[in-house]
Parts: structure tokens; sequence; C-alpha cells
């Protein structure tokens, strides 16, 4: 019993968990999404990560340090979430890249990300929806 009572206590005093950056896929297809973002000393993006439908994912882990966050996804067919922002996005599974200019001489491509203001808040979370 003594255990049992630790253990809520242990339980009830743990902080919050730290979300970071989530996007929820409310559409019927699945999506590929890229994030881009300020590091602290210079822009990048990345992605791809790929959210079935009604799913989520986390594409930033930990407290969010910035207010605006930026982000493009595709179901790669009918469905595009962009914006006016531009990013350089890799053609493979996985990109990590450090810039935002001359991303067709440097072998990317480049998209139009949408801004997402996370009103300064330590964790947000984006819906994508139909």
């Amino acid at each position: 019993m003594r255990l049992a009572i630790a253990l809520l206590v242990l339980v009830a005093l743990a902080p919050p968990a730290e979300a970071g950056l989530s996007v929820c896929n409310k559409s019927a297809r699945a999506v590929k999404v890229a994030v881009g973002r300020f590091n602290g000393t210079q822009w990048m993006s990345e992605g791809w990560w790929h959210v079935d439908p009604k799913k989520c994912t986390e594409l930033v882990a930990g407290k969010l340090v910035a207010r605006y966050y930026y982000m493009y996804a595709s179901d790669g067919a009918v469905g595009t979430w962009d914006g006016g922002t531009n990013f350089c996005v890799g053609t493979g599974d996985r990109f990590a890249i450090v810039g935002r200019g001359a991303c067709n001489a440097h072998g990317y491509d480049r998209r139009a990300f949408f801004e997402i203001d996370t009103q300064n808040r330590l964790s947000f979370t984006q819906n994508l929806s139909d």
C-alpha cells in the first residue's frame, strides 16, 4: 500500500511532458511534412516526417524556443499545405538543411512554407485538415 501511495505522489509531482512542435494529420490521406526554423544561429529546414491519416507526430522535441516556425506538407496528390516563406527541401526520405538560399544550386528543391505563430508557447500542435 505504501508503495502505491509513493508512486501516486511521484506521478502527481512529475513535471508535465514537453511536447515541442507536433503536427496532427486530420485529413483522409497520409502526408509528408517538413519544418523550417531558426536554430539559434541560422535558418534550417528538416523533413520528411510521414504522418498517417488521423495520427500525430512530434517534429521538434522539447520546449519551443521561438515564436515562429514554418511548415510545408503534401499528400503527394491533391493536398498541399504551403505558404509564402521559402525553404529548401531534400528529395530523399530524410533531410536536414542549413540555410534557405540557393536551393537549386545545392541540389535541393524549394518550397513555400506557411508560418506557425506559437504565441511563445512552450509546446504547440498544428492540425492539417482537408
